[in-house]
Protein backbone atom coordinates (compact mmCIF):
# COMPACT_ATOMS: atom_id res chain seq x y z
CA UNK A 1 0.00 0.00 0.00
CA UNK A 2 1.25 3.46 -1.04
CA UNK A 3 0.88 6.24 1.89
CA UNK A 4 0.76 9.30 1.15
CA UNK A 5 3.31 11.85 2.39
CA UNK A 6 2.71 13.99 5.56
CA UNK A 7 2.45 17.66 3.48
CA UNK A 8 0.03 16.03 0.72
CA UNK A 9 -2.54 14.65 4.22
CA UNK A 10 -2.48 17.98 5.48
CA UNK A 11 -3.59 19.27 1.46
CA UNK A 12 -6.97 17.51 2.43
CA UNK A 13 -9.01 19.43 4.88
CA UNK A 14 -12.00 18.62 6.17
CA UNK A 15 -15.17 20.45 4.53
CA UNK A 16 -18.34 17.65 4.63
CA UNK A 17 -18.77 14.52 6.14
CA UNK A 18 -21.67 12.09 6.53
CA UNK A 19 -23.37 10.58 9.36
CA UNK A 20 -24.91 7.53 7.65
CA UNK A 21 -25.59 4.04 8.73
CA UNK A 22 -23.42 1.56 6.35
CA UNK A 23 -24.22 0.91 3.60
CA UNK A 24 -25.73 -2.87 2.22
CA UNK A 25 -23.60 -4.62 0.00
CA UNK A 26 -25.17 -5.42 -3.19
CA UNK A 27 -24.88 -8.81 -4.72
CA UNK A 28 -27.46 -8.36 -7.18
CA UNK A 29 -25.38 -6.11 -9.44
CA UNK A 30 -25.57 -8.25 -13.44
CA UNK A 31 -22.36 -9.11 -14.26
CA UNK A 32 -22.82 -9.86 -17.87
CA UNK A 33 -20.15 -12.38 -20.29
CA UNK A 34 -19.55 -10.05 -23.16
CA UNK A 35 -18.80 -13.77 -24.96
CA UNK A 36 -22.62 -14.76 -24.21
CA UNK A 37 -24.77 -15.07 -27.48
CA UNK A 38 -27.81 -13.12 -25.47
CA UNK A 39 -25.15 -10.27 -23.84
CA UNK A 40 -27.09 -7.56 -25.99
CA UNK A 41 -30.30 -8.41 -24.21
CA UNK A 42 -29.02 -8.84 -21.03
CA UNK A 43 -27.11 -5.39 -21.39
CA UNK A 44 -30.68 -3.74 -22.23
CA UNK A 45 -32.22 -5.18 -18.98
CA UNK A 46 -29.14 -3.90 -16.79
CA UNK A 47 -29.55 -0.45 -18.23
CA UNK A 48 -33.20 -0.71 -17.49
CA UNK A 49 -33.16 -2.16 -13.82
CA UNK A 50 -30.07 -0.87 -12.90
CA UNK A 51 -28.30 1.76 -15.15
CA UNK A 52 -25.08 0.02 -14.21
CA UNK A 53 -23.49 -3.23 -14.29
CA UNK A 54 -20.36 -5.11 -14.60
CA UNK A 55 -18.65 -6.88 -17.57
CA UNK A 56 -16.19 -9.87 -17.90
CA UNK A 57 -14.99 -11.61 -21.15
CA UNK A 58 -13.93 -7.85 -21.75
CA UNK A 59 -10.95 -8.33 -23.86
CA UNK A 60 -9.14 -5.76 -22.17
CA UNK A 61 -5.45 -6.63 -20.91
CA UNK A 62 -5.34 -6.84 -17.14
CA UNK A 63 -1.74 -5.72 -17.32
CA UNK A 64 -2.54 -2.17 -18.96
CA UNK A 65 -4.51 -1.59 -16.24
CA UNK A 66 -2.21 -2.97 -13.55
CA UNK A 67 0.62 -0.73 -15.03
CA UNK A 68 -1.73 2.40 -15.47
CA UNK A 69 -2.54 1.91 -11.78
CA UNK A 70 0.98 1.26 -11.03
CA UNK A 71 2.05 4.77 -12.65
CA UNK A 72 -0.95 6.64 -11.16
CA UNK A 73 0.47 6.17 -7.86
CA UNK A 74 3.51 6.98 -8.67
CA UNK A 75 2.58 10.00 -9.27
CA UNK A 76 0.01 10.50 -6.47
CA UNK A 77 2.55 9.56 -3.47
CA UNK A 78 4.76 12.34 -5.00
CA UNK A 79 5.29 15.46 -2.54
CA UNK A 80 2.37 18.17 -2.88
CA UNK A 81 4.28 20.46 -4.44
CA UNK A 82 5.66 18.21 -7.03
CA UNK A 83 1.44 17.31 -8.17
CA UNK A 84 0.75 20.39 -8.53
CA UNK A 85 3.00 21.17 -10.77
CA UNK A 86 0.34 19.02 -13.56
CA UNK A 87 -2.75 21.27 -12.46
CA UNK A 88 -4.91 23.23 -11.94
CA UNK A 89 -7.22 21.26 -14.08
CA UNK A 90 -8.57 24.06 -16.31
CA UNK A 91 -9.86 21.77 -17.16
CA UNK A 92 -7.70 18.95 -17.62
CA UNK A 93 -4.90 18.56 -15.57
CA UNK A 94 -4.18 17.66 -11.45
CA UNK A 95 -6.71 18.81 -8.99
CA UNK A 96 -7.63 17.67 -5.45
CA UNK A 97 -9.90 18.44 -3.41
CA UNK A 98 -12.07 20.45 -5.30
CA UNK A 99 -14.56 18.75 -7.77
CA UNK A 100 -15.63 21.39 -10.28
CA UNK A 101 -15.87 24.94 -10.50
CA UNK A 102 -19.11 25.41 -7.84
CA UNK A 103 -18.13 24.67 -4.60
CA UNK A 104 -18.43 20.58 -4.15
CA UNK A 105 -15.77 18.93 -2.70
CA UNK A 106 -13.99 15.30 -1.62
CA UNK A 107 -11.63 13.33 0.42
CA UNK A 108 -10.15 13.14 -3.31
CA UNK A 109 -7.00 13.82 -5.96
CA UNK A 110 -7.50 13.14 -9.02
CA UNK A 111 -6.03 13.55 -13.00
CA UNK A 112 -8.27 14.55 -15.35
CA UNK A 113 -7.10 13.82 -19.22
CA UNK A 114 -8.53 14.68 -22.46
CA UNK A 115 -8.80 11.37 -25.02
CA UNK A 116 -9.39 13.14 -28.37
CA UNK A 117 -5.53 15.01 -29.66
CA UNK A 118 -7.37 18.00 -31.51
CA UNK A 119 -8.94 18.92 -27.75
CA UNK A 120 -6.73 21.95 -26.11
CA UNK A 121 -4.91 20.93 -23.04
CA UNK A 122 -3.69 23.62 -20.54
CA UNK A 123 0.25 24.25 -21.57
CA UNK A 124 1.43 23.62 -18.06
CA UNK A 125 -0.36 20.61 -17.45
CA UNK A 126 0.94 19.40 -21.15
CA UNK A 127 4.81 20.46 -21.01
CA UNK A 128 4.57 18.84 -17.63
CA UNK A 129 3.49 15.09 -18.79
CA UNK A 130 5.44 15.54 -21.52
CA UNK A 131 8.86 16.30 -19.29
CA UNK A 132 8.11 14.88 -15.97
CA UNK A 133 5.57 11.58 -16.67
CA UNK A 134 6.02 10.62 -19.81
CA UNK A 135 5.48 6.75 -18.69
CA UNK A 136 2.44 7.75 -16.97
CA UNK A 137 1.33 9.03 -20.26
CA UNK A 138 1.91 6.04 -22.24
CA UNK A 139 0.29 3.95 -19.70
CA UNK A 140 -2.66 6.17 -19.85
CA UNK A 141 -2.56 6.22 -23.75
CA UNK A 142 -2.53 2.16 -24.18
CA UNK A 143 -4.89 1.92 -21.44
CA UNK A 144 -7.58 4.17 -22.74
CA UNK A 145 -7.43 2.86 -26.65
CA UNK A 146 -8.34 -0.70 -25.04
CA UNK A 147 -10.91 0.54 -22.73
CA UNK A 148 -12.34 2.77 -25.70
CA UNK A 149 -12.82 -0.22 -27.90
CA UNK A 150 -14.45 -1.90 -24.96
CA UNK A 151 -16.99 1.18 -24.70
CA UNK A 152 -17.77 0.70 -28.60
CA UNK A 153 -18.35 -2.91 -28.25
CA UNK A 154 -21.08 -2.76 -25.15
CA UNK A 155 -22.83 0.12 -26.90
CA UNK A 156 -23.00 -1.66 -30.43
CA UNK A 157 -24.38 -4.97 -27.70
CA UNK A 158 -26.83 -2.64 -26.34
CA UNK A 159 -27.56 -1.55 -29.81
CA UNK A 160 -28.31 -4.79 -30.74
CA UNK A 161 -30.44 -5.94 -27.76
CA UNK A 162 -32.34 -2.92 -28.53
CA UNK A 163 -33.11 -4.21 -32.10
CA UNK A 164 -30.92 -1.26 -33.76
CA UNK A 165 -28.63 -3.02 -35.71
CA UNK A 166 -28.30 -6.96 -35.77
CA UNK A 167 -24.89 -8.86 -35.29
CA UNK A 168 -22.01 -8.44 -37.85
CA UNK A 169 -22.04 -10.45 -40.74
CA UNK A 170 -18.79 -11.49 -42.72
CA UNK A 171 -16.49 -9.60 -40.49
CA UNK A 172 -18.90 -6.28 -41.34
CA UNK A 173 -18.52 -3.82 -38.58
CA UNK A 174 -21.73 -1.67 -38.28
CA UNK A 175 -22.26 1.22 -35.67
CA UNK A 176 -25.42 2.00 -34.86
CA UNK A 177 -27.04 5.33 -33.47
CA UNK A 178 -25.47 5.22 -30.25
CA UNK A 179 -21.99 2.86 -30.83
CA UNK A 180 -20.86 5.58 -33.71
CA UNK A 181 -21.01 8.45 -31.67
CA UNK A 182 -17.71 7.12 -29.72
CA UNK A 183 -16.11 6.06 -33.01
CA UNK A 184 -16.26 9.26 -34.37
CA UNK A 185 -12.77 11.23 -34.61
CA UNK A 186 -14.62 14.25 -32.77
CA UNK A 187 -15.86 11.51 -29.61
CA UNK A 188 -15.79 14.70 -26.62
CA UNK A 189 -14.75 11.50 -24.39
CA UNK A 190 -11.86 12.26 -21.43
CA UNK A 191 -10.23 9.89 -18.71
CA UNK A 192 -9.69 10.22 -14.97
CA UNK A 193 -8.02 8.54 -12.57
CA UNK A 194 -9.48 9.52 -8.55
CA UNK A 195 -7.14 8.53 -5.74
CA UNK A 196 -9.10 8.39 -2.34
CA UNK A 197 -6.33 8.25 0.05
CA UNK A 198 -6.67 6.42 3.56
CA UNK A 199 -8.75 8.72 6.27
CA UNK A 200 -8.42 6.14 9.84
CA UNK A 201 -6.47 8.81 11.37
CA UNK A 202 -8.71 11.72 10.70
CA UNK A 203 -9.79 13.51 13.92
CA UNK A 204 -13.12 14.09 12.36
CA UNK A 205 -13.72 10.19 11.73
CA UNK A 206 -11.95 8.93 14.86
CA UNK A 207 -14.12 11.77 17.05
CA UNK A 208 -17.43 11.98 15.17
CA UNK A 209 -17.69 8.25 13.68
CA UNK A 210 -18.83 10.25 10.37
CA UNK A 211 -17.81 9.33 7.00
CA UNK A 212 -15.90 11.60 4.99
CA UNK A 213 -17.08 12.00 1.28
CA UNK A 214 -14.84 11.58 -1.18
CA UNK A 215 -16.90 11.91 -4.04
CA UNK A 216 -20.24 13.32 -3.54
CA UNK A 217 -23.51 12.09 -5.53
CA UNK A 218 -24.34 12.34 -8.92
CA UNK A 219 -24.93 11.17 -12.28
CA UNK A 220 -22.18 10.98 -15.53
CA UNK A 221 -23.37 13.53 -18.21
CA UNK A 222 -21.99 11.34 -21.38
CA UNK A 223 -22.95 8.67 -22.62
CA UNK A 224 -21.60 5.73 -20.97
CA UNK A 225 -18.45 5.35 -18.06
CA UNK A 226 -16.59 2.53 -18.13
CA UNK A 227 -14.69 1.98 -14.37
CA UNK A 228 -11.92 -0.51 -13.11
CA UNK A 229 -10.73 0.44 -9.20
CA UNK A 230 -8.49 -1.67 -7.33
CA UNK A 231 -9.78 -4.34 -4.67
CA UNK A 232 -10.77 -1.41 -2.69
CA UNK A 233 -14.67 -0.97 -1.91
CA UNK A 234 -16.20 2.66 -1.54
CA UNK A 235 -18.27 2.86 -4.26
CA UNK A 236 -21.87 2.93 -3.78
CA UNK A 237 -25.04 3.26 -6.65
CA UNK A 238 -28.44 4.93 -5.79
CA UNK A 239 -31.24 1.33 -6.69
CA UNK A 240 -34.67 2.76 -7.73
CA UNK A 241 -36.11 2.96 -4.56
CA UNK A 242 -33.76 5.35 -3.39
CA UNK A 243 -31.77 2.77 -1.21
CA UNK A 244 -27.75 3.02 -1.32
CA UNK A 245 -26.01 0.19 -1.81
CA UNK A 246 -22.25 -0.91 -1.71
CA UNK A 247 -20.78 -1.90 -4.61
CA UNK A 248 -18.60 -5.41 -4.37
CA UNK A 249 -15.03 -4.19 -5.46
CA UNK A 250 -13.82 -6.55 -8.64
CA UNK A 251 -10.52 -5.13 -10.16
CA UNK A 252 -10.30 -7.88 -12.60
CA UNK A 253 -13.81 -6.68 -14.52
CA UNK A 254 -15.19 -2.75 -15.79
CA UNK A 255 -18.58 -1.33 -14.33
CA UNK A 256 -20.65 0.29 -16.71
CA UNK A 257 -22.54 3.37 -15.66
CA UNK A 258 -25.38 4.70 -17.71
CA UNK A 259 -25.09 8.40 -18.48
CA UNK A 260 -27.71 11.15 -18.63
CA UNK A 261 -27.13 11.45 -22.63
CA UNK A 262 -27.43 7.46 -23.09
CA UNK A 263 -31.20 8.07 -20.81
CA UNK A 264 -31.92 10.67 -23.82
CA UNK A 265 -31.19 8.57 -26.16
CA UNK A 266 -33.52 6.12 -24.91
CA UNK A 267 -36.02 8.67 -23.98
CA UNK A 268 -36.07 7.86 -20.92
CA UNK A 269 -36.35 4.11 -21.02
CA UNK A 270 -32.66 3.94 -19.57
CA UNK A 271 -31.78 5.75 -16.45
CA UNK A 272 -28.54 7.25 -15.86
CA UNK A 273 -27.39 5.91 -12.21
CA UNK A 274 -26.85 8.24 -9.23
CA UNK A 275 -23.57 7.23 -7.44
CA UNK A 276 -21.31 8.74 -4.93
CA UNK A 277 -17.67 7.17 -3.24
CA UNK A 278 -16.30 7.18 0.38
CA UNK A 279 -12.62 6.76 0.78
CA UNK A 280 -11.48 3.54 2.97
CA UNK A 281 -10.42 3.95 6.55
CA UNK A 282 -7.14 1.53 5.81
CA UNK A 283 -6.43 1.67 2.28
CA UNK A 284 -6.45 4.09 -0.38
CA UNK A 285 -9.07 3.53 -3.54
CA UNK A 286 -7.56 4.11 -7.18
CA UNK A 287 -10.41 4.35 -10.11
CA UNK A 288 -10.23 5.11 -13.46
CA UNK A 289 -13.03 6.28 -15.48
CA UNK A 290 -13.15 6.10 -18.92
CA UNK A 291 -15.87 8.89 -20.18
CA UNK A 292 -17.32 8.12 -23.34
CA UNK A 293 -19.18 11.35 -25.00
CA UNK A 294 -20.35 12.36 -28.44
CA UNK A 295 -19.27 15.09 -30.42
CA UNK A 296 -19.36 18.60 -29.04
CA UNK A 297 -21.54 19.36 -32.10
CA UNK A 298 -24.13 16.36 -32.40
CA UNK A 299 -27.66 17.10 -31.50
CA UNK A 300 -28.89 14.61 -28.99
CA UNK A 301 -32.75 13.15 -29.43
CA UNK A 302 -34.38 10.31 -28.32
CA UNK A 303 -33.69 7.42 -31.17
CA UNK A 304 -36.40 7.82 -33.18
CA UNK A 305 -36.97 3.74 -33.98
CA UNK A 306 -36.77 3.25 -30.39
CA UNK A 307 -40.07 5.75 -29.76
CA UNK A 308 -43.52 3.65 -29.93
CA UNK A 309 -46.46 5.03 -32.32
CA UNK A 310 -47.52 8.52 -30.94
CA UNK A 311 -44.37 8.84 -28.25
CA UNK A 312 -43.10 11.65 -27.56
CA UNK A 313 -39.85 13.08 -26.56
CA UNK A 314 -39.19 13.81 -23.40
CA UNK A 315 -36.98 15.92 -23.51
CA UNK A 316 -35.93 19.12 -25.64
CA UNK A 317 -33.47 18.89 -28.50
CA UNK A 318 -29.67 20.06 -27.55
CA UNK A 319 -26.74 19.77 -28.78
CA UNK A 320 -23.51 17.99 -26.64
CA UNK A 321 -21.69 21.31 -26.33
CA UNK A 322 -25.03 23.06 -25.02
CA UNK A 323 -25.04 20.02 -21.93
CA UNK A 324 -21.68 20.41 -21.10
CA UNK A 325 -22.16 23.86 -20.35
CA UNK A 326 -25.28 23.78 -18.16
CA UNK A 327 -23.68 21.04 -16.28
CA UNK A 328 -20.25 22.88 -15.67
CA UNK A 329 -22.39 25.76 -14.01
CA UNK A 330 -24.71 22.95 -11.81
CA UNK A 331 -23.13 21.42 -8.48
CA UNK A 332 -22.77 17.32 -8.27
CA UNK A 333 -26.10 16.35 -6.82
CA UNK A 334 -28.09 18.47 -9.20
CA UNK A 335 -30.71 16.97 -11.91
CA UNK A 336 -28.94 18.27 -14.83
CA UNK A 337 -31.75 16.76 -17.49
CA UNK A 338 -34.10 19.15 -15.29
CA UNK A 339 -33.74 22.31 -17.58
CA UNK A 340 -33.77 20.05 -20.87
CA UNK A 341 -36.78 17.99 -20.29
CA UNK A 342 -40.39 19.51 -22.30
CA UNK A 343 -42.90 20.20 -19.87
CA UNK A 344 -46.49 19.52 -20.56
CA UNK A 345 -47.84 21.37 -23.13
CA UNK A 346 -44.33 21.39 -25.34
Amino acid sequence: MVVLSQPAMDHFTPIKTYKSAAATVFTGIPTISLSRPDAGSLLVRACEEFGFFKVVSHGVPLELANRLEAESMRFFDQLQVEKNRAGPPNPFGYGSKRIGFNGDVGWIEYLLLSTNPDTAVPPRSLSFFQEHQPSLRAAVDNYVKEVRKLAIEVLKLIEQGLGLTTAAEEGRDVDGPMSGLLRDVKSDSCFRVNHYPPCQDHWEVAVSGRNLVGFGEHTDPQIISVLRSNNTSGLEICLRDGSWVTVPPDHSSFFINVGDTLQVLTNGKFKSVKHRVFPDRRKSRVSMIFFGGPPLDVKITPVPSLMEEGEESLYNEFTWSQYKKSAYKSRLADYRLGPFEKTTGQ
